[in-house]
């Protein structure tokens, strides 16, 4: 996405759909007259005005309220109008008609975003953090979201920016005079300033994962043979009916999604066919895509029936699972033994006893998949991370640590933490390539 700061941009901010308000956006520079031109009189900053919107040859379009914010306080940094008027689509579209027809162009997907970012409203991972709350699955993403938005993560960017800084600075300094009688690094204590710096990036890191999985959930597969209670353990999870259950093997023909949270985490639990041999053409390509499900997953589950036991069926089936998806093999219907729900754990892995029709030891169930997320508890300071923000850090920690090694050879220091650095800013935009920029924004919805 190219930057052309200097065009006017337009575009309907709100969702698509019937509402009961739209707002059209618009974004340059000078739009003062085209203000005046669409709501009849000259606007008021920061005032929300009554205005008959009307189009080329006076017609009336809408009636609505229009927000002038001049630049450079507004979100973009440039002059903003909002046009609010009903949120029918087809007035929506004609508002926005119009106002190319003043001259505006239709925004491309992020550019107000981009455009509050090239001018210093918000630096990267707050903008990205504008798309995170939108998308936000779960609450406990959406504060992360906001707490990112406020600037909270940039800070304690910023902070191990500035501590490298001066880490670099002492290392230079030694460089540059090495006959001085004050050794710059030991009377500063450098060495131990690293291994601070190091610390501090691995707690980051760590509440960084907590948040990709925040953002972006796991992805959990139910497969077994036909009636081993794959569908039952589906609504138990999800706390109601939304699959069917029979005793008719073959009832479930296609996969079934149902996202659901367990402490903020989002699930995205996949209930499948039963895999067998089958004759039935519609029930052969509901197993071809559980297949395909499972070449996506990031945990299966494997449903057995406690009654029959691990059988030849089921070894075939464990046969073709990836190597590298976690697994977890859950016996069900233990209630029909009277035996007690537990988990267990050998060779073989994690197994884990329960009944999900009769809601016995699900909740084991639960807590082994919190665990095989890596998940725990890390109270309101999660990041919301993105898996840049992840590569990042881990180079940055990669760097400060080749550091640490090169503390006989200083030239190399000194170019470890450069690039630790170089690392961290890309975080909040300042190293960002352009390239890298318009992927992130093409990302965003239009009117953002």
């Amino acid at each position: 996405m190219a930057s052309r700061p200097s065009e006017c941009i337009a575009a309907i901010a709100t969702a698509p759909g019937r509402g009961g308000i739209g707002v059209v956006r618009i974004s340059g520079p000078n739009l003062s007259p085209l203000a005046a031109a669409l709501g009849g009189r000259e606007p008021q900053a920061r005032i929300a005005q009554f205005a008959r919107f009307r189009d080329g040859s006076g017609g009336l379009i809408d009636e609505g309220l229009l927000l002038y914010f001049p630049a450079p306080h507004s979100f973009t940094g440039e002059d903003v109008i909002e046009l609010q008027g009903h949120g029918g689509p087809v007035v929506m579209q004609m508002l926005l008609a119009r106002c190319l027809e003043l001259g505006a162009r239709l925004a491309e997907p992020g550019e107000f975003t981009r455009r509050a970012f090239l001018n210093g409203k918000l630096d990267l991972a707050q903008a990205e953090s504008v798309a995170d709350l939108i998308e936000a699955s779960t609450a406990a993403a959406a504060r992360s979201a906001v707490r990112s938005l406020t600037g909270s993560f940039s800070r304690e960017v910023q902070g191990l920016c500035e501590r490298l800084i001066d880490l670099r600075m002492l290392v230079e300094a030694t460089l540059d005079f090495p006959d001085e009688d004050v050794d710059f690094l030991i009377e500063a204590k450098a060495f131990e300033r690293i291994e601070v710096v190091a610390a501090e990036l691995r707690a980051i890191l760590d509440r960084a994962r907590q948040g990709s999985l925040l953002r972006n959930g796991l992805h959990v597969v139910l497969v077994g043979q036909p009636n081993v209670g794959k569908s039952s353990l589906l609504n138990r999870l999800a706390g109601e009916e939304r699959a069917i259950v029979t005793d008719i093997a073959g009832t479930t023909r296609d996969a079934l999604r149902e996202t659901i949270q367990i402490e903020g985490i989002p699930l995205h639990i996949i209930d499948t066919a039963g895999l067998r041999d089958t004759t039935d053409e519609v029930e052969r390509i509901g197993i071809a895509r559980t297949w395909q499900e499972i070449e996506r997953a990031d945990v299966v589950v494997r449903l057995v029936d406690v009654r029959a036991g691990l059988t030849d069926a089921d070894a075939a089936i464990d046969a073709r699972l990836p190597a590298g998806v976690e697994r977890i093999t859950v016996f069900n219907k233990v209630d029909l033994l009277a035996r007690q729900p537990e988990r267990t754990e050998d060779a073989a892995g994690i197994s884990l006893y329960l009944s999900a029709k009769a809601d016995q030891g699900v909740e084991l169930l639960r807590a082994e998949l919190l665990r095989v997320a890596g998940w725990h508890r890390h109270g309101e300071d999660v990041i919301l991370a993105r898996e840049r923000h992840l590569i990042a850090l881990r180079e940055a920690l990669a760097r400060v640590e080749a550091a640490l090694d090169a503390r006989h050879a200083l030239e190399l220091m000194a170019e470890e933490l450069r690039l630790a650095q170089e690392a961290v800013n890309e975080i909040t935009g300042e190293f960002t390539p352009d390239d890298l920029l318009g992927v992130i924004f093409s990302r965003f919805c239009i009117g953002k």
